[in-house]
């Protein structure tokens, strides 16, 4: 019998290292992934940080096991401005609630005004009180994170979970419970930077804390949270939003989004970080197609002239902007966008007019 060759030896023992090194690389990455559930389906965001929508690589043919409810609170004033967007909110909301592929529970407006107003018939509500005269510092938002408290503390709610959302949310879809057992769901804000903003944060959140990068790019909403966080998280989130707005620096760089940044740091304080779900919401008119999205947020007015092209920062032959409904609610049957204007825009303004025609009592300017 011949003897193999050295240099035959040679190779075969480099092509059996390599087939074994492989096997080996391949089993160690699939017990890594299969030990580490919640990673699973994890997809990149545009600033490098992971993100999961347990959605989109979910299998169709899995079955889900028994819901998670989760219990929907807004909160909200009293005034004409907030109360027909939170009515038109509502109205979606119960058209979805009860789908099969939605996992929505119960509904609270959270009324921030100290008293009663007229659709408490209407929308599940609980009163609490806004901050004292002059604490909000001029800067409304403020009652949110206090509102929050305060129902917290006086509620009996039933679900384990709490999506926490504003009145300029329409849901055009079911919404399913986003968040794991282990982190909250929530929307990434382009514009919440904090890495950016490090010198300002870095007097809320010292460096003993930890890296910036602890501070989620979020707000408080849309979020969808486990009870036992929140009820941990707020009464932080207030305190640390007041001192924002008492510091300077902090209450010129953050500006309006201040109370966003506070609820960020608060879960950070509490080791509390999100799953940042891109899908959660859109906004147009930025948002020009629906995609998977579950929820249109309208905080951006929406102008465009008759040949459909966006003509933002200038009023549009055709627009539609919360803002021109400041003091009363928007008629019935608002005209719909010219040929040519995006599907998320058509969508909202569909569903404004359906909603406005379905809805009780609905008066212009009230």
């Amino acid at each position: 019998m011949a003897r193999a060759s050295l240099p035959f030896l040679v190779v075969v023992a480099m092509a059996v290292f390599i087939v074994t090194y492989n096997t080996v690389t391949m089993l160690m990455s699939y017990q890594k992934s299969s030990a580490i559930p919640a990673l699973q389906g994890m997809d990149e965001v545009d600033d490098g940080r992971n993100f999961f929508n347990p959605l989109v690589k979910m299998p169709d043919n899995v079955k889900r096991g028994p819901k998670r409810l989760f219990h929907v609170a807004v909160t909200a004033n009293d005034s004409p401005y907030n109360r027909w967007q939170t009515r038109i909110m509502y109205y979606w909301y119960k058209k979805f609630k009860d789908d099969p592929l939605s996992e929505m529970g119960g509904f609270t407006r959270i009324l921030h005004s100290g008293k009663p107003d007229n659709v408490m018939d209407e929308i599940p509500t609980v009163v609490v009180d806004p901050l004292p005269e002059g604490e909000d510092r001029g800067y409304v938002v403020l009652n949110r994170p206090w509102a929050f408290v305060q129902w917290l503390r006086k509620a009996n709610i039933e679900e384990d979970y709490i999506m926490m959302a504003e009145p300029d949310h329409v849901f055009i879809k079911p919404l399913p419970n986003l968040a794991s057992e282990l982190m909250p769901a929530a929307f990434p804000f382009f514009y919440i930077e904090p890495k950016k903003n490090e010198a300002v944060l870095r007097k809320f959140y010292p460096e003993e804390k930890g890296p910036i990068t602890n501070i989620d790019p979020i707000g408080n909403s849309p979020v969808i949270i486990q009870k036992a966080y929140l009820e941990k998280i707020a009464p932080t989130w207030a305190n640390v939003s007041i001192n924002m707005k008492d510091d300077p620096e902090a209450d010129t760089t953050f500006g309006w989004v201040l109370e966003m940044y506070g609820y960020a740091t608060a879960s950070a304080l509490h080791d509390v970080q999100h799953i940042l779900v891109k899908d959660f919401m859109l906004q147009p008119p930025w948002d020009t197609e629906l995609g998977d999205k579950y929820i249109i947020h309208y905080t951006y007015g929406c102008d465009y002239n008759m040949q459909g092209k966006l003509t933002y920062g200038t009023i549009g032959e055709w627009r539609f902007d919360k803002r021109s409904f400041t003091t009363g609610a928007p008629p019935k049957n608002l005209p719909m966008p010219p040929l040519g204007v995006p599907e998320t825009v058509v969508t909202l303004v569909r569903m404004v007019n359906e909603a406005t025609a379905n809805i009780p009592n609905w008066k212009e300017g009230e």
